[in-house]
C-alpha cells in the first residue's frame, strides 16, 4: 500500500514545507510580499518548486510533498480560501466543489 504522504514524500517536501511554514513569521511574509522570487531563491527552493508556488498549482504542490497545513499558511498570504485549495486538489471548479458540501450557503 502506498500512502499519500509517506516518508519519501515527506523528505522530498521538507524544503518547500519549511518555506511554506515560514509564512507564519511576519518578516518572512513581508519579504515575500516585496520580492517573491528573491524570498523563494533565498529559501533554496528549486526552479520547479518556485514554478508551482508562482502558478498556485495546489495539486502539484501536494503531489510534491507539501503538507496541507503548510499550504494553508501560504494560501492565507496569497488570499486563497480553503475551499479553493480543496477544489484544486480535486481538480474541479470551485462551484462544483461547493455544490458537494452539505452546509447550505457555506463558502
Amino acid at each position: 500500500m502506498k500512502y499519500v504522504f509517506d516518508l519519501e514524500r515527506s523528505a522530498k517536501g521538507l524544503r518547500i514545507n519549511r518555506f511554506l511554514h515560514s509564512m507564519t513569521v511576519p518578516a518572512v511574509r513581508e519579504r515575500y510580499a516585496h520580492d517573491p522570487e528573491g524570498a523563494m531563491t533565498e529559501a533554496g527552493l528549486t526552479t520547479d518548486e518556485m514554478r508551482m508556488l508562482r502558478d498556485l498549482d495546489w495539486h502539484a504542490l501536494m503531489q510534491h510533498g507539501a503538507s496541507f497545513f503548510c499550504l494553508e499558511k501560504f494560501a492565507r498570504v496569497r488570499g486563497v480560501s480553503n475551499p479553493e485549495i480543496v477544489a484544486a486538489f480535486r481538480r474541479e471548479p470551485l462551484d462544483a466543489f461547493l455544490a458537494t458540501r452539505k452546509v447550505p450557503g457555506a463558502r
